[in-house]
């Protein structure tokens, strides 16, 4: 039985939590955020003041068109569809639940199609392989001794980490704050401490053999196995031993293409710490609902992203779906033309819409505004508003247990104008309704 969650109310002074990034840090306001990605995200997305009350306008093959013709028109396109792609994933979690139960209406594949959703993919094939040792935040903040960060800078997608695991460590009778070890290049160590470094000099192309090394030095293997093992690996590894708790810290978008290889490697070590300590891992991604896309669509159904449901011929859409992390990824798909019809959903931040020959896209205005849509022919735009501004809900935070409120933001006090379109929910619920209408009369 899924959870039911209602959005959040709005209250002129609630806290407010930063859609923006994986951290979903809920101690700032949009005013003053203090972090550069939220800064970003805020001069794309947030509207000027609206010189009316009509909201951003839905579109069909570029022009504009009253909601009712547009969602007409998407349901229409959609049902003709041989075999639809529901990809970007950019909602809170009843955004998510609406677009599982649209998928399994459609018999659609399902997969983020994002920068962000190839690595989660491969973090989850490693983890489907080997299993893992996780934790949040805050079991980091009060207990490790000694973090360890891995390839290219962690904080590039998650700016405030370094704040967020550290915070009060040291101060008030607190423990001292750990020792932090950044293992790649020089430049990549996370900004705002100062890492000892074990230098990469080629960054993640050099981190496969560094992993080996270290993997054996924690092993059990007879010392002449070991003896080549370069004295800074060995050091590591000595001081990974002797640690209270070990953090591991990982970007899974910057270990490269084969990427599941490394994080693989990357779980052994903790299997073999966890023989004399405590060892956990928090890799740092999921952005832009993609965390929150995998956790629901596992829990609705039973079976993570890249997944396609089987087309719904009448029941109850309860069949569970058929899981392929490399056959049904949205980019090898749509580059194949393997299938035609995208349902796109972007409300968190606005970047290029993939290309297909028939696209319903819901989203946010600075899609249109800032042109990313290409060429709009096939296209149909629903707007949407933007979860944590335009109107409350839920988002899951980087470290995967934790689901965090979304609240509206204060245009009084925040100096951010809310928008007048609705949730991306009420999109994707108001095409299913048009996608059983249509099939009753038929």
């Amino acid at each position: 039985m899924t959870p039911s969650l209602s959005p959040p109310t709005s209250q002129a002074r609630s806290p407010w939590t930063c859609p923006f990034c994986p951290l979903l840090c809920d101690d700032r306001r949009p005013a003053a955020p203090g972090c550069a990605r939220a800064e970003q995200a805020l001069a794309q997305l947030r509207r000027p003041r609206p010189s009316s009350d009509a909201g951003p306008a839905a579109r069909v093959d570029g022009r504009e068109v009253a909601l009712d013709e547009a969602l007409a028109v998407a349901a229409e396109r959609l049902a003709a569809a041989g075999q639809a792609l529901v990809g970007g994933w950019g909602c809170d979690v009843a955004g998510a639940r609406a677009l599982v139960r649209l998928a399994q209406r459609l018999g659609a594949v399902v997969d983020v199609g994002t920068s962000a959703g190839e690595p989660l993919a491969q973090g989850l094939r490693a983890l489907q392989d080997r299993g893992s040792f996780t934790a949040t935040l805050a079991e980091i903040r009060e207990r490790a001794d000694l973090i360890v960060s891995f390839g290219s800078a962690v904080t590039a997608s998650a700016p405030r980490l370094v704040e967020r695991l550290l915070a009060g460590r040291g101060a008030d009778g607190r423990a001292a704050r750990p020792a932090w070890i950044h293992v790649g290049r020089a430049e990549d160590r996370p900004a705002g401490l100062e890492a000892e470094l074990l230098a990469l000099p080629g960054g993640a192309d050099d981190l496969p053999d560094l992993l080996v090394q270290l993997h054996l030095e924690l092993g059990d293997k007879a010392e002449a196995v070991r003896a080549a093992t370069p004295p800074p690996v060995r050091a590591l590894a000595a001081r990974m031993r002797a640690a209270r708790y070990v953090a591991l810290l990982w970007e899974p978008s910057k270990l490269g293409a084969q990427a599941a290889l490394p994080i693989e490697r990357l779980t052994q070590l903790l299997m073999r710490l966890n023989r004399v300590t405590r060892a956990a891992a928090l890799p740092v991604g999921g952005a832009d609902g993609a965390m929150t896309a995998q956790y629901v669509h596992a829990w609705m159904t039973g079976q993570p992203l890249r997944s396609r449901h089987a087309p719904e011929p009448g029941g109850d859409g309860r069949a569970v779906p058929e899981h392929d992390g490399r056959r049904f990824g949205a980019a090898r798909l749509l580059a194949d033309g393997a299938v035609d019809a995208l349902l796109w959903v972007a409300c968190l931040s606005a970047a290029p819409v993939p290309a297909a020959p028939c696209r319903v896209v819901i989203g946010a205005a600075a899609l249109v505004e800032g042109g990313h849509l290409g060429d709009e022919a096939g296209t149909v735009f629903l707007p949407a508003g933007v979860p944590g501004l335009d109107h409350g809900g839920h988002l899951f935070r980087v470290d995967g247990s934790v689901l965090m409120p979304l609240h509206a933001a204060d245009g009084a006090a925040d100096g951010v104008e809310a928008s007048s379109a609705p949730p991306a929910a009420r999109q994707v619920l108001a095409l299913l309704e048009r996608l059983g209408a249509g099939r009753a009369a038929a």
